[in-house]
């Protein structure tokens, strides 16, 4: 069974330093990928936007600035306020996104005590999966259960007819 740790809040779509304009947001953290945060942005139009990163790229940007590329992300005070500041970047275009830090760093927080930093692996299974596949087994094995008893036969081992 899976956990998902969700959070909705608003964020600000910084259009200059004067203006920006609310943009509600759901986060979405999810046992069943644990490496990863998932950002749902309702921007008012018929399909939502989402972007998903590196959980470990948005704990570290609540301390200091870090990313580059697609995704930055860094704190900063606004108004006296501590907010996080989201840079994306994409084919469509660039956007900078301000996020209450008090509720960005509590949800994190809520992801952290689910899958501790390091334990990622774990929630994968990919270690019992190995071990299944890795196993030895008793007589044949399926794949060769699979080779030996060929569903589609060829032409050369069907019976002629009339002979």
């Amino acid at each position: 069974m899976h956990t998902v740790v969700e959070r909705e809040l608003e964020l600000k779509l910084v259009l200059s330093p004067e203006r920006s304009v609310p943009v509600p947001a759901r986060l979405a953290y999810r046992t069943d990928d644990p490496y990863a945060v998932h950002i749902t942005f309702h921007i008012g139009s018929d399909h939502p936007v989402n972007w998903t990163f590196a959980r470990e790229l948005l704990v570290e940007g609540v301390f200091r600035p870090c990313g580059h590329g697609d995704v930055r992300i860094w704190p900063t005070k606004v108004d006296g306020r501590s907010v996080i500041l989201v840079a994306l970047s994409s084919p469509d275009g660039d956007a900078l996104l301000e996020a209450p830090s008090a509720q960005v760093s509590a949800w994190l927080e809520r992801t952290l005590r689910v899958v501790p930093p390091g334990s990622e692996t774990e929630q994968l299974g990919i270690d019992d999966g190995l071990a299944e596949l890795l196993a030895p087994t008793t007589g044949r094995s399926r794949i060769e259960e699979l080779y030996l008893n060929d569903p589609w036969p060829s032409d050369e081992s069907r019976p002629e007819e009339g002979a």
